[in-house]
């Protein structure tokens, strides 16, 4: 259980090179950038006593934290809905749809800090009052708070503002916490996923801001993106809600909301591209966890407050839309959960996938202008809008495959294994001594290692293939995975060796794969395997 408790800022408010004014001093608590005309963004104490005062103007909100950054920071934690307060294993286990919204896990990305701390304020406020009938809103403002605090004028270069300076992109570690996903390395992402896992939000957002192309959209975005994602899920999103939430913003204030991407290519390779598949990303994570996973990337040369603006409309009407199709949205989530993915052939690489037809992008024009702070050029968005006529790569296609086992086993002597499936939240339990069946190992043909290294690794390629094994005297002393859970498809990822974001990949089994022929986690196709063995 998370204890709910309050955050205090006196604990770290000596160590601000910057005062925060007080917010008893406005009718309503403000934000630091609505006190600044927008030409600064909250710091972790502007977010902490902002919290706390909302907080205590509503009996619907209650203030908690789902872990600590690397430098002991809690993550805060806002729940909205209940009457009182709740346990994250209570609200998992509530009759509501969960709404889990986290800003700020690029700290130079901050527009979503600022608008989770606005629409809390509305919600303090009595606004949106209807969304309690059926949704709990579990919202963290300032994910990456230890980042946050890392203010420079020179970060996020063309970006416009604010021009008083942001955060950095990585962690106190120096780690991209939108990498971390699979391999859990930073105590941010142990916190988050340890929240996936306590509370089981049904719907997880993620609010960014963009980086490169020059377009007519004031706000992009994404649904989970690699193929072994659910189909419900995908459909609901591309079909209805998403396009829904683009009308309604489009005719409400006049803004073009579209699919992430970017220019790249040329001739017929030409298009809008999304970025990766990958589950180390957060959307793409929440796919294969069974759950809703929406990326938000406010455009990065649209003024700092219009990016807080459209960021909050965006959630917003992500709310409203889950409000009147709740029942819809637990029922596929549901549904995928209880879906047996055994014996399908699920990907374990892709690459994206070219739409059927041309689709109608909307450029658009920016203009130079001088960060008077700093001196730094940056891009202002006009309001150009120049369609043009492309190809889209806004899906994946999987290069290639494996089908799905009935359950792998792992030598209890992999503990970095162990240690990641329990992270995960990914049931597993002792093998049954006495099962005996047919069992396939891992024949090593190629292992490399990449040139570079990346987030402390060097990621690493296995080619190969299953082979029948007669290791039946060895099964003891083996962990059970059974993919008959409502996480087998994280598990496949994690397990299969092919896997571009798998153990693997990040070299979680170097050490026992040293000098070795074959890989030490086995699988098994033989379905009595399912009824062996004992809890964990």
């Amino acid at each position: 259980m998370i204890g709910y408790r309050r955050l205090s800022i006196g604990v770290i408010a000596s160590a601000l090179l910057v005062p925060v004014a007080s917010a008893q001093s406005f009718e309503e608590p403000s934000t630091r950038p609505e006190r600044t005309d927008y030409r600064e963004t909250s710091r972790y104490a502007d977010v902490v006593a902002f919290l706390d005062d909302v907080v205590a103007r509503s009996p619907r909100l209650h203030q908690s934290h789902f872990g600590y950054t690397h430098e002991g920071r809690a993550l805060p934690l806002v729940i909205v809905g209940p009457d009182k307060p709740l346990s994250l294993e209570e609200i998992r286990d509530s009759d509501h749809l969960r709404v889990f919204v986290q800003a700020n896990i690029h700290a130079g990305e901050v527009c979503g800090k600022e608008a989770l701390q606005m629409l809390l304020r509305d919600l303090a406020a009595g606004r949106f009052a209807h969304w309690s009938d059926n949704l709990i809103l579990l919202l963290a403002p300032i994910y990456n708070a230890d980042g946050n605090e890392r203010i420079s004028l020179t970060h996020r270069p063309g970006q416009h503002g604010p021009l008083g300076g942001m955060g950095q992109r990585p962690n106190a570690q120096d780690l991209d916490l939108n990498r971390d996903h699979m391999k859990v390395e930073s105590s941010e992402a142990r916190g988050l996923i340890g929240l996936f896992n306590a509370a089981d939000p049904h719907i997880i957002v993620d609010l960014h801001t963009t980086n490169g192309s020059v377009h007519g959209y004031h706000l992009t975005y994404s649904p989970p993106l690699h193929p072994n994602t659910s189909p419900g899920i995908d459909r609901l999103l591309r079909q209805d809600w998403l396009p829904t939430l683009t009308e309604r913003i489009r005719k409400a204030d006049g803004w073009e909301f579209y699919y992430y991407g970017n220019l790249s290519g040329r001739g017929e390779a030409r298009g809008w591209y999304t970025f990766d598949h990958r589950p180390r990303f957060n959307n793409n994570y929440a796919g294969l966890r069974n759950r809703f996973g929406i990326l938000s990337e406010a455009y990065s040369y649209a003024t700092f407050e219009e990016r807080v603006l459209a960021s909050r409309r965006f959630v917003e009407e992500i709310c409203e839309y889950a409000h009147q199709h709740a029942a819809e949205i637990r029922a596929i989530t549901e549904a995928a959960d209880q879906e047996s993915v055994i014996g399908r052939e699920l990907a374990v690489t892709a690459t994206h996938r070219r739409s059927e037809q041309p689709v109608t992008i909307l450029l658009g024009g920016a203009t130079a202008e001088v960060n008077p702070y700093s001196g730094a050029r940056m891009r202002r968005r006009t309001d150009e809008h120049r369609p043009e006529t492309m190809h889209e790569y806004g899906a994946f296609t999987a290069t290639a495959t494996e089908k799905v086992p009935a359950a792998y086993l792992v030598p209890s002597s992999l503990r970095s294994v162990i240690e990641k499936l329990t992270v995960h939240g990914i049931a597993f339990r002792e093998l049954d001594s006495a099962w005996r069946g047919s069992v396939e190992m891992f024949r090593i043909e190629s292992s490399t290692e990449a040139e570079r290294e990346f987030q402390g690794h060097r990621e690493r390629a296995v080619t190969g293939a299953w082979l029948a094994s007669d290791v039946e005297s060895e099964l003891p002393d083996m962990l059970l995975v059974p993919m008959n859970q409502p996480l087998a498809r994280l598990a496949f990822m994690l397990l299969e060796p092919r896997s571009d974001d798998g153990l693997v990949n990040w070299n979680f089994l170097d050490r026992a794969m040293r000098d070795a022929t074959t890989v030490p986690i086995l699988r098994t196709h033989d379905a009595s395997v399912l009824s062996s063995g004992q809890g964990n």
